[in-house]
């Protein structure tokens, strides 16, 4: 069930990401409304998960998977480039984040 919420905190942070690129600074009311229910949303599930998953474990899955995410968006929704280094440091991002949930003893804790 941690993981449920970590995956919320993920795509309610992404989607609030999103909201918060469309709100053109805060002048659209409808993406600026979805961006604040978003995060605190993400908020929310990001405190749940952390009854039970240490916070370093939590918060590096949470950043490197919402960071590759928030680029995909960015590509998708956008039209934002994404050049060969890009790719490539989200790879070592991908690396970093399947070396911690299948390498470390500390997930288990």
């Amino acid at each position: 069930m941690n993981y449920l919420y970590l995956a919320g905190a993920i795509i309610f942070e992404v989607i609030g990401t999103s909201a918060l690129k469309a709100s053109d600074g805060f002048s659209r009311l409808w993406p600026t409304l979805l961006m604040a229910l978003c995060f605190a949303a993400a908020l929310f599930c990001l405190s749940q998960t952390l009854r039970t998953i240490p916070l370093g474990i939590a918060y590096a899955i949470w950043c490197g998977v919402g960071i590759i995410l928030t680029a995909l968006s960015g590509w998708f929704m956008f039209r934002q480039s994404i050049d060969v280094a890009a790719i490539v440091g989200m790879a070592l991002i991908i690396a970093g984040v399947l070396v911690i949930n299948l390498m470390s003893k500390s997930v288990a804790e």
